[in-house]
């Protein structure tokens, strides 16, 4: 393992202004990337999501899911700096996963550092739920019904903060891949769930437990008096969903569906659970970004699909599998615009000034908040 120099921790006093980045060429760019990575060997890990653009995606180590690219670099021995190429609340689980307390026993007491290359990576879906809301709402509910009969699921695709919401409430923490068997979860510890951030993806799950719409009321944060709701409504509620959604996957419709299907025969369609309840109704196949791109891995050649998540993605599975022929579902081009914001300008610059001994754009997630995400989460690994 390369030993790192001792690192000052810095944002907007960097050894190396990012401005100057900008004016660099896309080759000058991959080679610094890359002259860094060797010159730190296996301490750094580059973390990239399957959103990601192909340019950066060539330059990390792992590539994945948020939830499962912040256990693998959790479970490195030899890292002690990640580098997220992805939004911030990936980062914020990296970091809580990474630096919890076994961890830092195990490394004795050495934290690993995580850095998110542009902070204004955000997550539309996750801002759409702050912690001030959340608990609002939790208070003005528990007007009505008992809460400690509420148990709190939050989509990992969430802040730290509302993870750690969860964990002091009973809750826990869900991925798209196993939301069915955290909602069973729940509700063999309570009456109610409450679904935060996305209201497709909670829909979608309850759907598919028998579950019905009259029994799924919306909690819209900007709404008067609870959440937009009638009192009854909330009495009768077997999930309360949040009034949030991905921007990305919001924008696939029925209509595009039934224009493939009418242009293409044969076709199949491929859904993320985050699309509208009438898109992922007549869809083929509804699943996690890992179910979506194993379907394509194990699909004969010659198959059709038109697929509805993001762009950047659908496009790779392209290039990786031209003996099937795949569209992308939305006519309107549509990719997340926030995890675009990493690009080669930014990944090289923090490296740099990484290499260099000045950490830009740490993600640091305080104890109390690390503690109690920690339980939402232990909860959720439990989960079979």
């Amino acid at each position: 393992m390369t030993a790192l120099p001792t690192a000052k921790v810095a944002k907007d006093d960097s050894l190396h202004p990012l401005a100057s980045y900008k004016t660099l060429e896309s080759d000058e760019l991959h080679q610094r990337i890359e002259a860094v990575r060797q010159s730190m060997g296996d301490s750094l890990l580059l973390l990239g999501h399957h959103y990601q653009q192909d340019e950066v995606i060539q330059h990390c180590d792992l590539r994945g899911d948020s939830y499962k690219l912040s256990e693998l670099a959790a479970s490195s021995e030899t890292c002690r700096t990640i580098v997220f190429c992805g939004v911030h609340f990936m980062a914020e689980t990296a970091d809580i996963l990474a630096n919890r307390p076994e961890k830092l026993e195990s490394r004795g007491g050495d934290r690993v550092t995580v850095i998110l290359p542009d902070m204004a990576a955000g997550c539309s879906m996750a801002d759409m739920a702050a912690i001030a809301q959340v608990e609002d709402a939790w208070a003005d509910m528990g007007e009505i019904i008992d809460t400690s009969r509420v148990i709190p699921v939050t989509y990992i695709n969430s802040a730290a903060s509302l993870k750690a919401f969860c964990g002091r409430h009973g809750g826990i923490v869900c991925t798209s891949s196993n939301a069915a068997s955290v909602m069973d979860w729940a509700f063999e510890r309570g009456d109610r769930v409450f679904f935060f951030p996305d209201q497709h993806l909670g829909r979608n799950t309850a759907l598919g437990m028998g579950i019905g719409t009259e029994q799924m009321p919306v909690w819209d944060p900007y709404a008067l008096e609870l959440g937009g709701n009638t009192e009854q409504a909330l009495r009768d509620s077997r999930v309360i969903l949040w009034k949030g959604h991905c921007s990305v996957h919001q924008m696939f419709r029925p209509e595009h569906v039934e224009g493939f299907r009418k242009n293409h025969p044969g076709i199949k369609i491929l859904v993320h659970p985050e699309c509208p309840r009438e898109v992922n109704d007549i869809a083929d196949v509804s699943g996690s970004t890992g179910k979506i791109i194993d379907t394509v891995r194990n699909s004969p050649p010659g198959t059709k699909w038109a697929i509805g998540t993001e762009l950047h993605l659908v496009n790779r599975l392209k290039a990786e599998h031209p003996e099937q022929e795949i569209h992308f579902l939305s006519p309107v081009v549509c990719m997340c615009a926030t995890m675009y914001r990493i690009d080669l300008a930014h990944l090289c610059w923090c490296l740099e000034n990484l290499r260099d001994g000045c950490v830009v754009n740490q993600i640091l997630v305080d104890d109390e908040t690390t503690l109690h995400s920690l339980v939402a989460l232990q909860r959720m690994l439990k989960v079979k």
